[in-house]
């Protein structure tokens, strides 16, 4: 299976003021911004890697015991070629389904999606097989 990190999501009070501390400590890029239902946030890329800087609106998207006012790493992300060979993978592994729909087909129109999954150790992950805005699956020279 073929997977790449390259998607953190950090779930901040201010997604603006940490955009800018991003960006001015490591002259990350500004790529996007997001206001949907779960979030609010903002995209920042090094050119390989896609920062998510996200303020959630309710307690569902979080885990465990968190609320959408507990602030930290939310999750990583990895970019896989096949969605649905990576799930069956990691759930050999022991790895639990917490959040999310594969599309029908991979390589299905349809727009982007993730599926979020928690490692044995209780931390979250997603698996992608459509990216995330200012990422690249192949690194920077891709």
């Amino acid at each position: 299976m073929g997977a790449k990190l390259r998607h953190i999501a950090f779930s901040v009070p201010d997604p603006e003021a940490s955009a800018e501390f991003y960006i001015s400590a490591f002259g990350m890029e500004r790529v996007g911004e997001t206001h949907n239902p779960i979030a609010d946030g903002v995209y920042l890329s090094d050119g390989t890697i896609n920062l998510a800087l996200l303020r959630f609106r309710d307690d569902k998207p979080m885990g465990g015991d968190k609320t959408k006012d507990w602030f930290g790493l939310h999750h990583i992300g990895f970019w896989v070629d096949d969605t649905k060979t990576a799930q069956k993978h990691v759930e050999g592994l022991g790895a639990e389904y917490f959040l999310g729909e594969t599309p029908l087909e991979e390589g299905e129109e349809g727009g982007y999606f993730e599926v979020k999954y928690f490692d044995p150790d209780g931390n979250m992950f997603d698996l992608t097989h459509s990216g995330w805005v200012g990422a690249k699956k192949d690194g920077a020279g891709e």
